[in-house]
């Protein structure tokens, strides 16, 4: 016989994440927000692992769900996940500054440069299904150093 699954909550656009993030998905931001850096799954289920988390499928289903809300972020490049900043700002295309030297990620509102890029690319017929937008250098720390 089946358990029946129990719902769990889901975060919505615009809604801070510690407010309706529960079970799987919290122990996951929460941890993504206590890392050093940008984390792999890996990564992240090694630092949850001394929770009820053991199995990556769980990570990768949480990190779906924190992504489709928008309190996580995928950086395609470095294949990595970091937490929203700012929760409260419009998703959509985000474009990132990554450290190379630290691994620092900021990120940087600029939807009005990712409309422009996304228009241009549809005048030439492209069909857009995602953007993502790295920029890879050093950091104000590191650029010191």
């Amino acid at each position: 016989m089946k358990r029946a699954r129990k719902a769990s909550p889901t975060l919505e656009q615009g809604e801070p994440a510690e407010l309706c993030a529960a079970g799987n998905d919290a122990v996951i931001l929460t941890a993504l927000r206590s890392g050093a850096g940008p984390m792999s799954a890996y990564a992240i289920l090694d630092a949850v692992r001394s929770t009820s988390i053991t199995a990556p499928t769980t990570v990768y289903r949480a990190l779906a769900r924190l992504m489709k809300s928008g309190a996580v972020h995928r950086l395609e490049s470095i294949n990595a996940y970091v937490a929203c900043k700012d929760h409260q700002h419009p998703h959509g295309p985000t474009v990132f500054a990554i450290c190379r030297d630290c691994g620092h990620v900021d990120e940087l509102m600029e939807a009005d440069v990712v409309a422009r890029l996304e228009a241009d690319a549809m005048r030439l017929g492209f069909h857009v299904e995602a953007t993502t937008i790295e920029m890879t250098g050093r950091c104000v720390s590191c650029a010191e150093v």
